[in-house]
């Protein structure tokens, strides 16, 4: 059912996809800009193992400003607060982030902190006891961004920022609208420079998010073309990836899948998910922050089909729609064997896939269990405050008991 009283936003972007658009388009991007100073901010893998940075300074010539290819992984607060200084010690009136979801995250941070004169931990999201959550606004202009990534992620289009900050107990959250990005670009040779475990990683994220979406039942018509077709494109090129890593148009999909389902979740009401179907955002956050070794695609693909089969009363309605989208529905099932057949689908494309279906696979030790679910109350994505912290942490444990 499409819900036809709705709002909807649309943002300054431009997209640029195919065959060397760096060489084709950068230029371009970056005189719309305004720009005489583009700064790169990327990964040490990006910079050291591949020839993006340099494809994009031969592009902009006296315009390339310098690169900083320190972005740790989860987007460490030290390392973004060292790229700030090398942009503003490099003059850039442009930032370009180049990598994955931390580095994207990271350069949104970066334009943050180059432009907001007070403290960043003021600016970022409070906690206060005993209150809802809150993100201070975040006035200042800021520097435009270019977003190049390397692969799929959802955080190619967004305003949301999370910082991994290992002297607190919480991420330092920002959101900030001025940060969406001025352009991005799915460059086919950037996107194959991904290593085989990174793409499946990535790629995981986006369509185990996309089977959350299926469920949502009442959205506006605009939110439910962009979810669906993003749904389509996923799981057509998700299945097939790890038969054709070197095919980009795979890649390509898949960021296109990432980019519609952030557009849906702009006109649609509140976030698309459903508590039954996709996941727990706050658990697998938790995971992949607190170990290095651990991607969000892995954090995710280990409790997804245990979210399901522990969920209690499930709607009919969003469970045949998961089903019938996942090519498992059959007539006569009633809502619990809809979802366990979504679940059961999940753990075997998971393997196939080869991202782990249990906890114990990441070598997490049991023991660590209860301090994973206390990291899941500060999560403003998950939570701002609604629940109470000990309802979140007992949520979370069962999960983390349950799928280990």
């Amino acid at each position: 059912m499409s819900e036809h009283t709705f709002r909807a936003a649309g943002y300054p972007w431009r997209l640029y996809s195919g065959h060397q658009v760096i060489e084709q388009s950068l230029a371009e991007a970056t005189d719309r800009a305004g720009a005489k100073r583009a700064f790169v901010v990327c990964s040490p893998s990006v910079n050291r193992r591949t020839d993006t940075v340099r494809r994009i300074e031969a592009v902009l010539g006296i315009r390339y400003a310098g690169v900083f290819d320190g972005i740790e992984k989860d987007s460490t607060y030290a390392s973004v607060r060292a790229a700030k200084e090398a942009a503003i010690a490099s003059g850039a009136d442009l930032l370009i982030a180049v990598g994955g979801g931390s580095v994207i995250v990271a350069t949104r941070a970066v334009a943050i902190f180059m432009a907001e004169p007070g403290d960043p931990f003021q600016l970022m999201t409070q906690y206060p006891e005993g209150k809802p959550a809150y993100s201070p606004r975040l006035l200042a202009p800021k520097p435009p961004i270019i977003n190049i990534p390397t692969t799929p992620n959802s955080a190619m289009n967004r305003a949301g920022t999370g910082l991994k900050n290992p002297d607190l107990d919480q991420r330092m959250e920002y959101f900030d609208p001025k940060t969406r990005p001025h352009s991005i670009f799915f460059d086919d040779q950037a996107l194959l420079t991904a290593p085989p475990d990174l793409i499946r990683s990535t790629a995981t994220t986006v369509f185990a998010g996309l089977v959350g979406a299926m469920a949502q039942i009442e959205i506006n018509p605009l939110a439910e073309a962009d979810r669906d077709h993003a749904f389509r494109l996923a799981h057509r090129a998700y299945p097939r990836l790890v038969d054709e890593l070197d095919n980009p148009s795979l890649r390509v999909d898949l960021c296109v899948a990432a980019f519609l389902r952030n557009r849906a979740e702009d006109d649609g009401i509140g976030r698309l998910r459903d508590d039954v179907f996709s996941g727990n955002y706050a658990v697998s956050t938790a995971l992949h922050v607190r170990y290095p070794h651990v991607g969000q695609g892995e954090s995710t693909s280990v409790i997804h089909a245990t979210k399901i089969r522990l969920s209690g009363v499930i709607d009919p309605r969003p469970a045949r729609q998961v089903a019938e989208a996942l090519g498992v529905w059959h007539d006569n099932m009633d809502a619990r064997q809809a979802a366990l057949a979504v679940a059961d689908m999940l753990d075997a494309l998971y393997a196939r896939i080869g991202v782990p279906t249990r906890l114990r696979q990441l070598d997490i030790s049991r023991s660590d269990l209860r301090d994973i679910a206390n990291e899941t109350v500060k999560n403003f994505n998950a939570n701002a405050g609604v629940r109470s912290a000990a309802d979140q942490i007992e949520t979370a444990l069962r999960l983390l008991e349950a799928a280990y």
